[in-house]
């Protein structure tokens, strides 16, 4: 079955950075090749929203506006894990990260919202202080 495990959050001051590490298992190489990851994240009393998202069949990545030019999404094949690196963090990204995997080649239209993604991750918390 499918795992995606998050880390990589913690406490970081305004202005600072952080890089948040989704390794995957129970796929086999070729399907993860083949599966789009995303990231989402859940402020308070909140949904769920996108963040980021990687097509690992074409290599495309895509960000929500917000996060254009500061965070950078990745992935490294060979391990089987997606990473997201947020840079120049401010109070408004402190929220509970989520990376999701679907087995698509192409990263879900935004219109599909979290229901996009098959397979979820339990978050890790990134919290930012000035």
């Amino acid at each position: 079955e499918v795992q995606l495990v998050e880390s990589g959050g913690g406490l970081v001051q305004a202005g600072g950075s952080l890089r948040l590490s989704c390794a995957a298992s129970g796929f086999t190489f070729d399907d993860f090749d083949d599966a789009a990851i995303g990231w989402y994240r859940q402020f308070p009393g909140k949904e769920r929203e996108g963040v980021s998202c990687i097509s690992h069949s074409d290599g495309r990545t895509y960000y929500e506006d917000s996060v254009k030019g500061r965070f950078t999404i990745s992935s490294d094949h060979a391990k089987k894990t997606v990473y997201l690196q947020m840079n120049s963090l401010n109070l408004e990204d402190a929220a509970v990260y989520y990376c999701a995997a679907v087995l698509s080649p192409l990263c879900p239209p935004v219109v599909a919202g979290a229901a996009g993604y098959d397979y979820w991750g339990q978050g890790t918390q990134v919290t930012v202080s000035s």
